[in-house]
């Protein structure tokens, strides 16, 4: 049997999404729902002015134990883990040794010898061997099996919340806390893939059902599914790994060096770190962009970059429509001599050129609450 004919995974709130009539689709090898009844623009809208709720809980939820945990960890990723403080959290990324991204993921430390780190559902199994295979016997590490992830997302979040959680409001931005919601004992991590207010909650399976009832149950929240988010954090300017970042991706090209501070930069110390000290230091030849086309045709994924007289520059590595932008919007790589804001470029979609230019990321205001 291959891949494609593997039965799909399932997440502890599958029945529960199939009830609410999720239609539910493959992702990363879990039947996930895509969207519910109102629709994915609904949805999108929905989560830029009131709240929500989706299920995440695809994605890879491991614990990292012992001392020095921190300083091991930073062996793996370019970002300041041993600085971070107890109680907050972390994005920062995998490389390989060639600077390319292996993964990005999400790194909070619940104590100076306990972290606790999310990765994406589509490198679950490679990233934990990643970190078996350079970290085993140094640390102790576990991939969480008995546990769902949700994330409440939009302005609102904080009135549900108030309702049945009141000390997750002291939280702000990239920080983390055991709660208890509605009763229910939680790991919350105020922070999302939106660019709204909201928190990501990891729960015991055996509750996540009762938990995602609770929340549904409140004034303003709605279930969104996979198709929102995409759009949602397309808007936000956030990347999608497999699409926007990959293992021929280094953080400088992709708009990332802010992961990194001046300790990490200067010391090096993890996969690729001469690689990635060089593009800081000269300049990378490509980056990451934000696209703005000019007309009303949206540019999917793939669609080729070129100059006025044609020459290929690159190609689009996420677009659509941005329901809040109430616009096309794309983000795409090329050479570091086009990435100006407001440099003019050509989008050819279907065949035809279409008139396009650089634009500031993100498209939609991020609105973190950082206290």
């Amino acid at each position: 049997m291959n891949e494609s004919e593997s039965p799909l995974l399932t997440t502890p709130l599958d029945a529960l999404h199939r009830r609410l009539g999720g239609k539910m689709v493959p992702f990363a090898g879990y039947a996930m729902p895509v969207q519910y009844s109102a629709g994915i623009m609904t949805e999108h809208l929905h989560t830029r002015a009131k709240a929500s709720l989706f299920d995440v809980s695809h994605m890879g939820q491991v614990e990292i134990r012992g001392e020095g945990c921190a300083r091991w960890l930073e062996t793996l990723v370019p970002g300041e883990i041993q600085g971070l403080g107890v109680g907050k959290t972390r994005y920062t990324v995998f490389t390989n040794d060639q600077g390319g991204i292996l993964d990005d993921l999400m790194v909070s430390k619940l104590a100076e010898d306990h972290l606790f780190v999310v990765i994406n559902a589509a490198c679950k199994a490679a990233d934990f061997a990643h970190m078996q295979a350079r970290l085993g016997g140094k640390v102790d590490l576990r991939l969480i099996g008995d546990r769902a992830l949700v994330a409440l997302q939009g302005p609102k979040a904080a009135e549900a919340m108030a309702r049945v959680a009141p000390g997750a409001l002291d939280m702000t931005f990239m920080t983390i806390r055991e709660i208890d919601i509605a009763g229910i004992a939680c790991l919350a991590t105020r922070s999302g893939y939106t660019g709204e207010d909201g928190w990501e909650i990891s729960v015991p399976a055996g509750r996540a059902e009762d938990l995602v009832q609770t929340l549904l149950a409140l004034p303003d929240v709605m279930p969104a599914g996979l198709g929102a988010r995409d759009s949602l954090r397309l808007e936000a300017g956030l990347c999608l790994y497999g699409s926007d970042i990959d293992a021929a991706t280094t953080p400088v090209e992709a708009n990332l060096s802010w992961i990194m501070n001046k300790r990490r930069r200067a010391e090096g110390g993890f996969p690729g770190a001469d690689v990635i000290q060089k593009q800081l230091a000269e300049g990378p030849a490509r980056l990451r962009i934000g696209i703005q086309p000019l007309g009303r045709a949206p540019a999917r994924a793939h669609t080729e970059i070129t100059d006025a007289a044609g020459n290929r520059l690159g190609e689009i590595c996420s677009g659509g429509f941005g329901p809040s932008a109430d616009r096309p919007i794309a983000m795409g790589y090329v050479p570091r001599a086009f990435a100006a804001i407001g440099t003019r470029l050509t989008l050819m979609v279907r065949g035809k050129p279409l008139d396009a230019e650089v634009a500031a990321l993100p498209f939609v205001p991020h609105r973190y609450v950082k206290g």
